[in-house]
């Protein structure tokens, strides 16, 4: 039964991950038996209220519970389709999924602790899986769609034209398109401080944020806190400054879609970025941006080499140069110039994919 659960779970997501004992001892601690059986009845992901009743046996009051307890354990995401407004339940896959929401509330009992090693042990074995077999993997990945889109930081942008794919691209104007807006904790951050493993960029935790639908799902289940749109833009200048990355994740990971959450993300941390950085997968994202050195300005300083989380600058004759194959358009160097030698240009919408980097270990 677990190993059927773990199956129809990891077909739920978007990640290739083996079934095996540590995924199986993490779900659980998450799901009871019963809990177990009735996630196999999500064939396709989402399914509609009316399709749960069809394929289960339990009355609506017993189904309404147990859909209630997987909500509420981050098992499963219900809202309301925007289309007809009946609800429509997810079943989240391991990662990304099922990581976030056993960390967004930041609780750090036992349960959390054992939660967050299993996690790890998880990724070490993708990254042991990808480097045994990293040519066939990175090829497959191309085939995959962004997970991500880079929102750069905004102060460092003009105003300019915005293509119809992306109709907002500064994270102000995307948190001020919606009236909910949920405040959790940096799931990733939250799990590398249960490793012992924190952050060094940033001592703030609750700077992630679920907007729309997502937002109101995540504040009836206690995953965040209600905020305004002026204390969620407070909190996004405070990430620039601290040099994170602004990233926008779509419904169905599709950019013409509307926006359901955006990260501030450190390299140290982020989830995304740690996967790249441990040989997992690719850096794989949607920008409309890329840096530029204006090399009569720059003093060779190295700023922003140390800052870029992508390592998409060196200094080449004491003058920053930049690969433009690996930039994702963050900003984040054009903010912390101290000579104001680097500037944003604007690229219209683009694919950025950087293959894993090939452990020297493995």
């Amino acid at each position: 039964m677990w190993y059927k659960a773990a199956r129809t779970i990891v077909k739920a997501g978007q990640l290739p991950m083996v079934v095996n004992e540590n995924l199986i001892e993490l779900l659980k601690m998450i799901m009871t038996d019963e809990q177990a059986e009735f996630v196999q009845i999500f064939q396709k992901p989402s399914l509609s209220i009316d399709q749960l009743k069809e394929k289960t046996t339990l009355d609506d009051k017993a189904l309404n519970i147990i859909l209630n307890e997987l909500m509420d354990n981050g098992v499963v995401v219900g809202v309301p389709s925007k289309r007809t407004g009946i609800m429509v339940y997810r079943l989240l896959g391991p990662y990304p999924g099922l990581f976030e929401y056993q960390f967004m509330r930041g609780e750090s009992g036992e349960k959390q602790k054992k939660l967050a090693h299993l996690f790890d042990t998880m990724f070490e074995g993708l990254s042991e899986g990808t480097q045994r077999n990293y040519d066939n993997l990175v090829a497959q990945y191309k085939n995959f769609p962004p997970i991500t889109r880079v929102v750069p930081v905004e102060e460092e942008i003009e105003d300019v034209p915005v293509d119809k794919i992306l109709p907002h691209e500064e994270a102000s104007k995307i948190v001020n398109k919606y009236d909910d807006i949920a405040l959790t904790h940096c799931y990733c951050r939250h799990e590398k401080d249960l490793l012992q493993k924190s952050c060094k960029v940033t001592n703030e935790r609750l700077n992630c944020f679920l907007l729309g639908k997502s937002a109101q799902f995540a504040i009836e289940h206690k995953f965040g806190d209600k905020i305004s749109k002026e204390e969620a833009i407070k909190i996004i200048n405070k990430a620039s400054d601290e040099g994170l990355v602004h990233k926008a994740f779509h419904i169905h990971l599709k950019p013409e879609l509307d926006e359901e959450a955006i990260c501030n993300c450190c390299k140290c941390c982020c989830g995304i970025f740690s996967m790249f950085w441990n040989g997992i997968t690719p850096y794989h994202c949607y920008t409309s941006y890329l840096a530029e050195v204006n090399s009569e300005e720059c003093i060779g300083c190295g700023t922003c080499v140390e800052k870029c989380p992508m390592e998409a600058i060196e200094l080449e004759d004491n003058i920053a140069n930049i690969d433009e194959n690996r930039c994702i358009g963050c900003g984040v160097c054009v903010h912390h110039c101290p000579e104001d030698a680097m500037n944003l240009e604007r690229t219209g919408n683009r694919e950025v994919f950087v293959p894993p980097p090939r452990l020297k270990t493995m």
